[in-house]
């Protein structure tokens, strides 16, 4: 398999882009009816449209360690009852996806989704000698690594190394201020934004040198953690959406500050396609609802992102859990499914995969607290029109003697469906990009 991102290099970018008309009035004549040229030359042979036919992936982080048994629920299982006694999910309460397995009731729009063929229920995933850190396992998800082995690249920057040189920046987008550790890279490429209209470079086109948005990339990518000392790793306590250890030197931030040029006709387009663009269904008026309504208005005017990575925090639940991932899976819910209509309403839907992963799952009993602590295997959910809808996968057993120190065993190797994506849906080989060979789950 040959790998496959066939965006457009930084000189075909910048053919295509508003840069022959933005730089008119700032450089030499010839050099302007050059720019001119080109960006009709691009016009006509593309039409505009480089890079809006291929395939794109939306990672979706569910950050602090969801309670994988309350949201796909064993609803027939004894053992899951008598672990859970205030917790547990009765038959009557659950959205039944087969006679043994329901989703949580706030799920209602991942049904509708499974009821048209548009969800896969991935069961029992996880990853061998499971870690309970949220720091730890969320780097461990995000590089792909062993759990015993440290790697300093993100699968989806391994991904972007491999498969995607010379492209634009915005080959990778993340919804939010600090990026993610999977986009790490050699060559570093993607972007962080929350706001269109704040995605710009410091003093690069001001006349007066000053940040026209009244706050530099760097500033707005800032973590808000610059370290794990000070903080338990393993409590959670206010996880919010865990990006992985901050990185510093030689991070994409100096990556565009090396290629302002380039960075800068990626926002002109970003800030253009984001007001142009109208979304066609109704969000949750919350940050994933509007971080979801952001990535459909970039791929319905056409930016030439393969990768977008949204994050919906909150999942530590240690204490009375009813409440918050109620609320917390409503949201999930609805807005994948106003996500999936905006997609259908724009006939795009078919060249979009959407996938969730969390750091883990929890235990299999209930705490003391009305809550549930760290654990590990849970569910994953994939969601596209191309793919094996349904239930894939074995529920992992619950009984006390097949638990690993109370702890679900994973039946899937999350690398598996990692290199499912990559092989079925980007159409690249996975095993340089995941260090390793896995088999890939037949979900695409």
């Amino acid at each position: 398999m040959e790998p496959k991102c066939s965006l457009k290099t930084r000189r075909e970018f910048l053919r295509g882009t508003m840069l022959g008309g933005a730089l008119t009035w700032t450089v030499p004549t010839f050099l302007a009816k050059t720019f001119s040229a080109l960006h009709a030359e691009a016009a006509n042979a593309a039409n505009g449209t480089a890079g809006k036919d291929l395939p794109v992936l939306v990672i979706l982080q569910m950050a602090g360690g969801n309670d994988g048994l309350n949201t796909v629920v064993p609803f027939t299982n004894d053992h899951y009852f008598r672990a859970r006694p205030r917790l547990a999910h009765k038959p009557g309460a659950v959205l039944k996806l087969s006679e043994q397995i329901g989703l949580h009731s706030s799920l209602n729009g991942f049904q509708a989704l499974f009821d048209q063929g548009h969800l896969s229920v991935v069961q029992g995933v996880g990853y061998p000698n499971p870690n309970r850190s949220h720091f730890r396992s969320t780097e461990i998800w995000q590089t792909a690594s062993d759990a015993n082995k440290v790697e300093k690249y993100g699968w989806l920057g391994r991904y972007f190394d491999n498969c995607c040189a010379g492209a634009d920046p915005t080959v990778g987008v993340n919804i939010g201020r600090q990026m993610p550790q999977a986009f790490a890279a050699k060559k570093p490429v993607g972007v962080s934004l929350d706001n269109p209209e704040n995605y710009r470079l410091a003093g690069v086109d001001s006349a007066d040198g000053a940040d026209p948005a009244g706050q530099s990339l760097r500033e707005m990518n800032r973590p808000e953690m610059e370290s794990d000392a000070g903080a338990d790793a393993n409590s959670g306590g206010t996880i919010g959406a865990v990006a992985g250890k901050a990185r510093v030197g030689g991070s994409v931030l100096d990556f565009l500050e090396r290629t302002a040029l380039d960075a800068q006709v990626s926002s002109d387009e970003i800030r253009a396609i984001s007001k142009r663009v109208q979304n066609q269904a109704v969000y949750p008026a919350s940050p994933l609802g509007n971080g979801l309504k952001l990535v459909a208005r970039l791929i319905g005017g056409g930016l030439p992102t393969r990768i977008f990575y949204v994050s919906q925090g909150g999942y530590d639940t240690h204490t009375n859990q009813a409440g918050p991932q109620a609320r917390l899976l409503q949201d999930l819910g609805d807005a994948v499914k106003a996500f999936v209509e905006d997609l259908k309403a724009q006939r795009n839907f078919e060249r979009v995969l959407l996938m969730t992963f969390s750091e883990f799952g929890r235990r299999v009993g209930e705490n003391a607290s009305g809550g549930t602590d760290h654990g590990a295997a849970a569910s994953m959910f994939v969601v596209g029109s191309k793919l094996k809808s349904g239930l894939l996968g074995t529920y992992p057993s619950l009984a006390p003697e097949d638990l690993l120190n109370g702890d679900l065993k994973y039946n899937v190797d999350f690398r598996s469906v990692y290199a499912a994506l990559l092989e079925k849906w980007l159409k690249t080989r996975s095993e340089p990009v995941l260090g390793k060979k896995f088999d890939p789950l037949p979900i695409v």
